[in-house]
This record gives C-alpha cells, sequence and structure tokens, in this order.
C-alpha cells in the first residue's frame, strides 16, 4: 500500500462512507480539484492522487513502456483502489483522465459505481467523415515538436487557448504554470499517449452509469465529441455546462460542483 501511495502521491480526506475519487488530466496535478473538494468531504471519503510523472509523484517509478499508452495509467488507478481496498466508487476524471478511468472500469467495473468524464474524448485526432475530434495530425506533431523545441513556448502557447477564460488571465497562467512544472520529456511521452490514443471501441463495451460534462466552447474537445460518446455510451448522460474552456473545475466550480452532485442525488 505505501509503495502505491508514494507513487501516485495518494491522499484521502472526508469521512463519509461513499467514496470519490478525482483525476486529473493532462499538464495537471491534484491541486486543479481544489475548488471541487470542499463540496464532497463532509458526504464522502475523497481520494486524490497524481498520475506518475505528474505532479508530486514519483519520478523513478516512471516507466517508459508502461506508459506509452493509457492503459498503463488505468493499472495504476486499480492499484490505488486495491490499496484502499474499495469496491465501489464514484470516479471523475477530467480530460484524459476520463478514458483512464472508463479503461479501469472495462477491467475492475465492479470497482465503479459511477463515473463522472469531464471533457472526455474517446479520440482527438479527426477520423472524416464520420468522426470530429477536434484535431488533424499535422496540428498535434507541430505541437509535439514545439514541446521538444521550446517547452516553455509550448505552455504559454497552449495553456491559454485550452483554457479560454480571457478575461480571468490567471487561470491561464495558473494552467502555463502547471505545464512547466513537468518533466519535459515525461510530458511529451503523456501528450502522445494522449492525442493519438483511440478508444472509440470501448465505449460499447461500458456499462457503468456516466456523466458527461461537455463545456460549451471548448478548444480541446468540441461538442461533437460530447454528442458521440453519449451517442455510444450505455447509461449515459450529456450535460451541456454554460462554462467555456477544457478546466470547468477551475473556470467554473460551482456549476460544476452542481451537475456533479445533481447526478448522483438524481441517478
Amino acid at each position: 500500500m505505501k509503495e502505491v501511495f508514494t507513487r501516485n502521491n495518494v491522499r484521502v480526506i472526508g469521512e463519509g462512507e461513499r467514496t470519490i475519487i478525482f483525476a486529473h488530466g493532462f499538464g495537471c496535478d491534484q491541486n486543479m480539484w481544489r475548488f471541487i473538494v470542499p463540496h464532497f468531504v463532509e458526504e464522502f471519503r475523497v481520494v486524490l492522487f497524481d498520475h506518475v510523472g505528474s505532479g508530486k509523484s514519483d519520478l523513478s517509478a516512471y516507466n517508459q513502456e508502461k506508459y506509452k499508452t493509457l492503459h498503463g495509467y488505468a493499472e495504476d488507478l486499480i492499484d490505488i483502489l486495491d490499496a484502499l481496498d474499495i469496491k465501489k466508487t464514484i470516479f471523475v476524471g477530467h480530460s484524459v483522465s476520463s478514458m483512464i478511468g472508463m479503461l479501469a472500469a472495462l477491467q475492475k467495473p465492479e470497482y465503479f459505481e459511477k463515473l463522472v468524464m469531464i471533457g472526455p474524448s474517446p479520440r482527438y485526432l479527426n477520423d472524416i467523415p464520420g468522426y470530429f475530434g477536434g484535431f488533424e495530425q499535422n496540428d498535434v506533431m507541430e505541437l509535439l515538436d514545439m514541446m521538444e523545441m521550446n517547452f516553455i513556448g509550448w505552455a504559454s502557447f497552449l495553456a491559454p487557448m485550452a483554457m479560454h477564460n480571457p478575461e480571468r488571465p490567471h487561470l491561464a497562467q495558473e494552467l502555463e504554470t502547471s505545464f512547466c512544472s513537468a518533466d519535459p520529456a515525461i510530458a511529451r511521452k503523456f501528450a502522445e499517449a494522449t492525442f493519438f490514443s483511440d478508444h472509440r471501441s470501448d465505449l460499447q463495451k461500458l456499462s457503468t452509469p456516466s456523466l458527461i460534462l461537455q463545456c460549451s466552447e471548448d478548444s480541446i474537445v468540441p461538442i461533437e465529441v460530447g454528442e458521440y460518446l453519449h451517442n455510444r455510451l450505455a447509461n449515459s448522460t450529456l450535460q451541456l455546462m454554460e462554462a467555456k474552456g477544457h478546466y470547468p473545475h477551475l473556470s467554473h466550480p460551482e456549476e460544476t460542483t452542481h451537475y456533479i452532485k445533481e447526478y448522483l442525488s438524481s441517478s
């Protein structure tokens, strides 16, 4: 247990009987949930963690072969639940962690009661005419090349675009700082695992009830992706948010909290 807790910098707070676990997205860490967590600690046992290579995780645990796909991160999630002896949990995943949670739920469905997916995408690359993911492969390759040549420049370019709240520049600055805190080589590998993943064929296998929170203007995950997921995930609920950008738990924590709580109380 100690090894897993150290590897993923696991924190457990709250006294509730039910457990809710929050999983951050690419380039972030568990601190990104700080506006959301206080609303759940009285009712739930809250589990927070960092993916290996992010935040205060154990960087020595990073294995390029293991983490070249999202399955390696899903294995870590299952390890955490095993270490905590959790058989039913509510999983809240942001961005790529939504698919990580789905993969874990497919492997261990008895571990997951419900999934909440914030800005999820099963595939970021376009596959025209049948699928619009938002990115052409050339776009992603340019971003990856920029990461390698000018990591700080990449962060300062991507952060405001992804945050998409120009009237509050401090949010983009926080995201940029978070991006820059990562090891550039590991960040690039995580970006490759994220942007080149394709889990569309896995969607039909999932039976765990899920909530899809889709932002109204998201430069990373367009609305078409949220609709695609909803149409292919059994027992799914799609909620279009007023929030703009790809990080509503930072930019619009009240709305994000409201929809999560509404879903958990009504389903």
